[in-house]
């Protein structure tokens, strides 16, 4: 398994360096990464939906914890911050511009990058309200 090479180093001794060499890794071998996929559903009401509207989304993506740097402790205790798991989740506000007569079920994909972590990819999903 070519993707296993360095596993435990990294995981041990440097776990905050993981996603760069995974990064490296993958691009050497030729090997695709799966992203991140974050999901979401929209809820619009027939005339949102008719007429568009700038909506707001918070994305939370996971990076390393600022504190510990991803290795999940500080010299021999465990990271407060993060709990000793190394990672942390930063919020990253969007504004999604939905386009006018959008139909129920659509789709929107977006990628979101962030100095702070790997970029995620974002779908939402627009739902349709009845009338009620």
């Amino acid at each position: 398994m070519p993707h296993e090479c360095f596993a435990d180093e990294i995981a041990i001794d440097f776990p905050s360096v993981g996603r760069v060499v995974d990064r490296m890794r993958d691009a050497f071998l030729g090997e695709p990464a799966e992203p991140d996929v974050v999901s979401t559903e929209l809820s619009l009401s027939r005339e949102e939906a008719w007429h568009g509207l700038l909506v707001p989304v918070d994305v939370p993506i996971r990076g390393l914890c600022p504190c510990c740097g991803g290795r999940g402790e500080t010299w021999a205790e465990h990271c407060t911050r993060c709990c000793g798991t190394g990672a942390s989740i930063f919020h990253h506000a969007v504004r999604m511009a939905v386009p006018a007569r959008v139909a129920d079920g659509a789709r929107f994909r977006f990628r979101i990058s962030s100095p702070h972590a790997a970029s995620v990819l974002v779908e939402v999903r627009v739902a349709i309200r009845s009338a009620a």
